[in-house]
């Protein structure tokens, strides 16, 4: 973890100590998904997903192209130039042809491991190696009575696709009762509220943006009229430094920051159910502004790198990945959809512009 000295704490103080003033913001902020292989092999017609985690391999189908799913920079798992039914079966004198989306042979080839029974396995999986592998298998057949010999061929395809975990931040909606809308500690309040939250998650090299509050008149059943600060806020991983922390991780980068920011959610989380104890053990007078108890709420943000993209249509049985944008489309951004592109030169894969 970055950073270093652990982790950071606040000052000693209350943030629930604050009155008409902004006084000793801070002191509840004490102490408070990794990677996982996914390539799968998908018929078009099954809607069932097929999970290489516990089998690394995939066979063919004849009828129809098989989807497969490769994390980048990972292995592919082995392609089997045939479909289960045939591998139960005797096959005489077979031989395998495999051609890469360019059209040339795949045999030789450094990036590609081939066994003498046809399997392919495609090595360090980029977004420019997606595409069609297409294998032609040839046997022969021999008829038991008069051992006439007869050649088969048999061809499968396999779409294969890069994709990446999708990168996550976190959307915060949390509330704090106040004595008037027009209360001139509010906004002080909301500012040192930011600090505090980047305090406890600086270290994890996540930090607060989009940030916002509101304040409303809202009617509590036999309460009265009470006034509510609504703050929004965004836990983002992307902190200056975050690069340094990739660096050592480039392989499984968008793991490592979704555990950080996973964990940064987790601390701001028990940050505010302090803040519930707190009021109702360490306070005798309730401070004019204080938290909501059970307001706090959290909803993931999905975000794709640029080149990749979600399509829970075309890519049905990997919804949840960032997908490696099909030719004819294009992502500048962090979107998690890949945009139509009108020139009809952009035929490569993960394509960042148009």
């Amino acid at each position: 973890m970055a950073g270093g000295g652990g982790r950071p704490r606040s000052p000693p103080g209350g943030l629930l100590g604050m009155v008409a003033v902004v006084a000793g913001l801070g002191a509840l902020s004490g102490g408070t998904e990794g990677g996982r292989a996914r390539e799968r092999a998908v018929p078009k017609e099954e809607q069932h997903s097929v999970d290489l985690t516990e089998k690394n391999y995939v066979y063919g189908n004849i009828k129809h192209e098989v989807n497969v799913y490769v994390k980048v920079f990972t292995n592919s798992p082995f392609l089997e130039c045939m479909d289960l039914a045939r591998s139960q079966k005797e096959v005489i004198d077979p031989k395998y042809l495999w051609i890469g989306p360019d059209g040339r042979n795949l045999e030789g080839r450094m990036y590609v491991n081939l066994t003498e029974t046809g399997k392919l396995m495609v090595m360090g999986f980029k977004e420019s190696m997606s595409g069609a592998y297409t294998c032609t298998l040839s046997h022969k057949i021999i008829e038991t009575t008069t051992q006439e010999e007869r050649e088969i061929f048999e061809a499968y395809k396999f779409m294969v696709y890069a994709y990446r975990e999708a990168d996550h931040a976190y959307q915060v909606f949390v509330r704090f009762t106040t004595k008037e809308c027009e209360l001139a500690a509010n906004s002080q309040f909301f500012e040192e509220l930011k600090k505090i939250l980047n305090n406890i998650i600086s270290d994890l090299m996540c930090h607060i943006v989009k940030s916002s509050y509101k304040c409303h008149s809202v009617k509590i059943p036999k309460q009265g009229l009470l006034h509510e600060l609504l703050v929004s806020f965004q836990v983002n991983p992307f902190a200056p430094g975050w690069e340094e922390v990739c660096h050592q991780v480039p392989y499984n980068c968008e793991d490592a920051t979704n555990m950080r920011v996973q964990e940064a959610r987790d601390r701001i989380g028990e940050f505010f159910n302090r803040q519930t104890y707190a009021l109702k053990h360490e306070f005798q007078t309730i401070p004019i502004i204080h938290y909501v108890d059970n307001s706090f709420s959290v909803t993931r943000i999905d975000s794709c790198q640029p080149g990749f993209g979600k399509n829970d249509t075309t890519h049905k049985n990997c919804a949840s990945c960032c997908v490696v944008c099909d030719p004819g489309t294009y992502s500048p951004n962090d979107e998690v959809t890949c945009q139509i592109c009108t020139r009809p030169q952009v035929k490569m894969y993960g394509a960042r512009s148009c």
